[in-house]
């Protein structure tokens, strides 16, 4: 490439959602697969990132599964940390209360304008909260999988790891943003719902 020629950059301020904008979550695996897509409406943004309220009754896919949600939830994309946090309300099916993704390469892109789409790179690595089990870490024979399989770069991986650490412990210790915090955004975003 040389100097002349240019690759088009995302404008951060043109593709930052809004307010009431529809949020597609367009997840990949480190390899460029398809991973789940699962679609929001935009809340707004505080000190620890975007909240994104992710309807019961929407239409969610992988390959390989797709399902209607049975409960609410709400979708915490941070503006620092490879991770993207998932908070459900006491009606999810399995008891699950927070999902945590490690995930890499967080970005927005505005594709029409009230709609933006949120990419990132799961890193398979999971913090999970379940009213069963308590807090846990998930999918580490995953990752030592696709570590292999896919080459994750050294330094990527015990980055992945140590985050993956943190936030066990960010949990465990009740520090913000994991310090109930998302029940103000499930109340904001049940406001959007029709009547």
């Amino acid at each position: 490439m040389t100097a002349s020629e240019t690759v088009p950059t995302a404008d951060p301020l043109q593709d930052a959602p809004r307010p009431g904008d529809l949020v597609v979550a367009r997840n990949r695996k480190y390899d460029g697969g398809a991973h789940w897509v699962v679609p929001g409406r935009y809340l707004g943004a505080d000190e620890h990132g975007h909240w994104v309220f992710q309807d019961t009754g929407e239409f969610i896919s992988r390959p390989g599964a797709a399902l209607y949600t049975e409960s609410d939830a709400i979708l915490l994309i941070p503006y620092t940390g490879d991770w993207v946090a998932t908070f459900y309300d006491d009606s999810h099916p399995n008891g699950v209360e927070l999902y945590i993704d490690l995930a890499i390469d967080l970005a927005w892109h505005r594709i029409r304008p009230s709609v933006v789409e949120f990419h990132m790179i799961d890193m398979d690595l999971d913090v999970i909260r379940t009213k069963s089990r308590g807090l846990f870490i998930d999918d580490e024979d995953e990752f030592a999988e696709h570590s292999v399989k896919f080459s994750y770069p050294e330094e990527l991986r015990t980055a992945m790891l140590a985050a993956c650490a943190d936030l066990a412990e960010a949990v465990a210790a009740g520090h913000a943003p994991f310090d109930g915090r998302e029940a103000a955004w499930f109340t904001q975003g049940r406001m959007l719902q029709p009547a």
